[in-house]
């Protein structure tokens, strides 16, 4: 596991920045409270560590200085996925954040803010699948099956891109949590879980060798933080995402998380 150490270490340039460089031309929210919701099923966006209790990832060290550089307060709250973007619009939470992929029917309940990444989704296997090697062979495997959430990106992938566009096909099983489809998957319960390259990086390396990708990338997403319709937050976080990408924060994150993250060192 990546210690707090590393994250330091990956923000250290940063840090030595002049403060009023930092927070140039973002607005001080005055240290208000701000309620993010996270489900802490996603690593290495965000999960909770099994050795120490403590939730960590790459969302929780962007929120975190989000809220330093606007002057707000975070309390994190846990929720399920299915519940999140429900929760957000009915105004439970404040923001939410799981990786969320920005989608124009999601626009209709909530406010997404600006890309913070972009990824593409990826097939994971076990390590030793020898049946299929990408999206066309795994759809012609007949009793080939894949793990996912409903009402997720993923589940949709492989409804429409890869089976026959019948989201009551047997093929495809689902799973309250994505942590949930993993344990399936290397249970040998269902065949193949699709999944950003994000979470896959993370999964392939602490799985020990159980897992890999196979297959091209299926597509490409954006991430976003969500808030209810018409949050005064929405301009604020987008300010502080713009300043951590061009101060190279962002890209410290993704070194640190995905570059030399393993889960469970």
């Amino acid at each position: 596991m990546v210690s707090r150490r590393a994250v330091l270490a990956g923000l250290a340039a940063v840090a030595l920045l002049p403060a009023a460089a930092l927070a140039a031309d973002l607005p001080d929210l005055g240290g208000r409270t701000v309620v993010v919701a996270t489900e802490n099923a996603y690593p290495p966006l965000q999960f909770v560590d099994p050795k120490t209790g403590e939730q960590v990832g790459w969302e929780y060290d962007a929120m975190n200085e989000i809220a330093r550089r606007l002057n707000f307060k975070v309390e994190y709250q846990n929720v399920s996925w299915d519940a999140m973007i429900q929760a957000v619009s009915d105004d439970q939470y404040n923001i939410g954040m799981t990786g969320i992929t920005i989608k124009d029917d999601r626009k209709e309940k909530v406010d997404f803010s600006d890309p913070y990444m972009r990824s593409q989704q990826f097939m994971l296997v076990r390590a030793d699948e020898t049946r299929f090697a990408d999206a066309k062979s795994f759809a012609a495997v007949e009793d080939g099956l894949v793990g996912a959430q409903p009402g997720t990106s993923p589940f949709y992938t492989a409804v429409y891109e890869i089976l026959d566009g019948n989201e009551q096909n047997p093929r495809i099983k689902l799973f309250e949590t994505f942590g949930a489809t993993v344990q399936a998957l290397q249970a040998g319960d269902v065949d193949l879980v699709l999944t950003d390259s994000v979470a896959a990086n993370g999964y392939v390396q602490a799985s020990g060798g159980k897992l890999k990708v196979v297959g091209e990338p299926l597509g490409t997403e954006d991430f976003g933080f969500i808030f209810p319709k018409g949050s005064d937050l929405v301009a604020p976080v987008n300010a502080a995402i713009a300043a951590l990408k061009a101060d190279g924060t962002l890209e410290a994150l993704d070194k640190t998380w995905f570059l030399d993250y393993k889960m469970g060192e």
